[in-house]
């Protein structure tokens, strides 16, 4: 009797478990936020630098992801949102491989990602192999989008280098007066190696002379020769179009070298990171400034700041628009199908993301404005924006 009585209590408890299961979200396989259970799924995956060299740029776009994640409940239209979270490391094959597992393993719709050129590129192939939308927030270089022809499967929330480094080179000759550069890039890096091209195209189109061009690889620390010479030519503007670890080593150095030029670069720079002592009087390219009065940038920069402690970047900021974005064609969509997804998004116009109207043009690239910030005082300092 006793016997039967427990075996009774223990079957109520099991059952009981399996009913608060049954009611529970579904989780993702990396450990992410869970989804809320009814209706059909549909997965979306992201892919960031988590770790590497340019990690907080990662850890930005993820905080972003999961914030727009977060404010549509993990749901959109009739469907339940189960997100997948891989890490490229900032290293091109990495990021194929987790682009090839989040879609032949975990069968997502859509992809957000991934951060730079150089690990995007090789994702926005695979991502138009197999039929994917890949959106990604900030990769710059025009051949994540079109490379021969056009990859109809892939978009992006940023602005492209071609117009990133004519906003650099006409601020350099008009606002600041310069008619000389130098410029300093990494030949291993599609991001650069485009911003180079674009800046120095239309600098010297606008008059400017370019005194000198010096190449470097990714993994160089010691800038000395280069700088010497560099030094020796005094030019107004040293242009350093790479990221925040490496601008602030070549800056550095730059400066030891009695170098005084202003320097210059794109966003890039934009890490807590950058060496803001180093850089001091510096100006960048951006996608974005919290000091622009703008509703949506208000508003956002406040709950940002209040979950994470600190202020968005342009990477999270321009991540939180690239979900909106994906989230908004598939509820256009209405349907789980890339196919479907893609049509929809090709049709968004006039968008209101937080860095600006988003429109696309037939390249999935959007039209918008760029900011101009100058590093003072340790801090960002917005200056203006540059239209199209």
């Amino acid at each position: 009797m006793r016997v039967s009585k427990w075996v009774a209590l223990i079957t109520l408890i099991l059952f009981s478990m399996s009913i608060i299961a049954g009611c529970g979200g579904g989780k993702d396989t990396t450990g992410g936020a869970e989804t809320p259970a009814g209706g059909e799924e549909i997965r979306i995956g992201l892919i960031a630098p988590l770790t590497g060299d340019v990690k907080t740029f990662g850890e930005s776009v993820k905080n972003a992801f999961e914030m727009a994640m977060e404010e549509a409940d993990y749901k959109v239209g009739d469907f339940t949102i189960k997100v997948f979270v891989e890490d490229d490391r900032n290293v091109a094959t990495e990021a194929v491989n987790v682009a090839e597992k989040l879609i032949t393993q975990n069968k997502v719709s859509a992809i957000v990602g991934s951060v730079t050129s150089s690990s995007t590129i090789p994702i926005s192939e695979v991502a138009q192999a197999h039929g994917v939308v890949l959106v990604t927030p900030t990769a710059t270089n025009p051949k994540v989008t079109v490379d021969a022809a056009r990859k109809d499967y892939v978009f992006r929330a940023c602005f492209i280098d071609p117009f990133q480094g004519t906003v650099a080179a006409r601020f350099a000759l008009d606002e600041l007066g310069a008619k000389t550069a130098a410029v300093l890039f990494d030949q291993g890096n599609d991001y650069t190696i485009g911003l180079k091209d674009y800046f120095k195209q239309s600098f010297e189109a606008g008059g400017g002379t370019i005194l000198a061009e010096e190449a470097y690889t990714k993994n160089d620390t010691d800038f000395s020769a280069v700088l010497t010479n560099i030094a020796k030519q005094k030019p107004d503007v040293l242009f350093l179009p790479d990221y925040y670890q490496k601008v602030s080593l070549i800056g550095k150095q730059a400066r030891d070298k009695g170098i005084t030029a202003t320097f210059l670069g794109g966003d890039g720079w934009d890490s807590p990171e950058l060496d803001f002592a180093v850089m001091d009087g510096g100006y960048q390219t951006n996608h974005y400034s919290p000091d622009d009065p703008r509703p949506e940038v208000t508003e956002w920069v406040e709950k940002y700041t209040a979950k994470y402690g600190q202020t968005p970047d342009a990477l999270g900021t321009l991540a939180y628009d690239a979900t909106k974005l994906v989230l908004k064609a598939i509820e256009d969509a209405g349907s789980t199908d890339p196919a479907a997804i893609r049509d929809a998004m090709a049709k968004i116009q006039g968008f209101q993301a937080v860095s600006g109207s988003i429109s696309f043009d037939e390249n999935g690239n959007p039209i918008k404005s760029a900011a101009i910030l100058q590093i003072k005082d340790g801090a960002q300092k917005f200056v203006t924006v540059v239209n199209p």
